[in-house]
């Protein structure tokens, strides 16, 4: 994919194989990338707030070992590698706002997606790991230090990735959406179902077809709500699964998700940016979400063709840090990452687009 001369400047995403590792040796292999992460991140928060991440590590630490995820001791391993504080808070995080489309072009099935939260440093310092598990090899999009699945390809099985799902409100003030937050948080805490992101990991490295990827990730108790868009390889493959803790609802034929239920709900309301979490009202969360599902579901060419430039307002929004184009069936990656470059302005590429072609890619020099 040929690039512009400004763009050929840039930064290339780096592939990294650790097929016989996985996440630990990501991390050991790239800990100063991972440190590198870890500050950028931090800068989104004020200074005073730093002496805290300690503590937040301890919280998501103490949450992770209650649940019922295999990738514990794992996660544990990489924060004694790296040595700093944050590997766990980083492994519990879940506030991921994305836009997702699962489509057909082709005669093939294609995979959409940006994914926007608000710390600065994870479109700079984003990576591709090529890993392994007893189904197949698999591709994700991801960083050092971080061992579950939100966006990745599996070449001849399927391509899946998560959005957060929409807020259970028990109020309706703009006010009070920080007592749902809380709320939501304690119930979280005596639920010890695996994390979402954790749960897709594992599809990947076990579930050897898209029939039983979407029947894992349908069928196993998750620890918090979710929407997963999964693509397989044959015509007619792919939906859009909603997960609350216990219970799903599946769509096969609209297949376009942001972070919101594609029907809404009674006491759910869509997720908004920090910005407007106090101002607000829900039907304006709705509208944001289903401006940009809209968008990026009305998208007048071809996402497998295209490049990026369906990442435009409203699906590139002042938290978009990373967009991906997936297709299993051809064993075609693409991703490129994103940051605020000028205060007030949208983010901007910050990367050259990098492609992998399953068994054709050579990692980035």
């Amino acid at each position: 994919m040929s690039e512009p001369p400004m763009i050929s400047a840039m930064p290339t995403i780096p592939v990294t194989d650790v097929r016989d590792g996985g996440p630990l040796q990501h991390a050991q292999e790239c800990a100063r990338r991972a440190r590198a992460l870890r500050d950028d991140c931090l800068a989104f928060f004020p200074r005073a707030a730093t002496p805290l991440v300690p503590t937040l590590d301890g919280v998501a630490r103490r949450w992770l070992t209650r649940s019922r995820s295999p990738y514990v001791p794992e996660i544990a391993q990489i924060a004694a590698s790296l040595g700093f504080p944050g590997v766990w808070f980083l492994n519990g995080s879940y506030i991921w706002g994305c836009t997702s489309l699962a489509c057909e072009e082709a005669g093939s099935a294609w995979l959409a997606r940006t994914l926007d939260w608000p710390f600065p440093g994870l479109g700079r310092h984003v990576e591709v790991a090529q890993m392994q598990g007893p189904a197949g090899e698999f591709f994700s999009v991801t960083w050092p230090g971080y061992a579950g699945a939100l966006t990745a390809m599996a070449p001849g099985r399927f391509s899946a990735c998560l959005n957060q799902a929409p807020l259970r409100r028990r109020t309706r003030h703009p006010w009070l959406r920080l007592f749902d937050f809380v709320a939501n948080a304690l119930n979280t805490w005596t639920i010890h179902h695996i994390p979402p992101d954790q749960l897709l990991r594992q599809a990947f490295e076990t579930c050897g077809s898209y029939a039983e990827a979407r029947r894992m990730l349908e069928t196993e108790p998750v620890a918090r709500p979710v929407i997963y868009t999964l693509t397989g390889c044959a015509p007619g493959e792919r939906c859009v699964i909603e997960r609350t803790e216990e219970d799903v609802v599946t769509h096969e034929n609209d297949t376009c998700a942001a972070n919101d239920w594609v029907v809404s709900r009674p006491d759910w309301e869509a997720r908004i940016i920090a910005s407007h979490l106090f101002t607000s009202s829900a039907e304006e969360a709705m509208q944001r979400s289903r401006a940009r599902r809209d968008a990026l579901a009305g998208f007048g060419g071809c996402v497998s063709e295209a490049g990026f430039d369906w990442v435009t307002p409203p699906v590139l929004n002042p938290y978009t840090r990373i967009a991906a184009v997936m297709c299993a069936a051809r064993g075609i990656l693409r991703v490129a990452g994103y940051e605020v470059v000028a205060a007030g302005a949208l983010p901007e590429r910050v990367t050259r687009v990098r492609e992998v072609q399953a068994g054709a890619f050579a990692p980035a020099m």
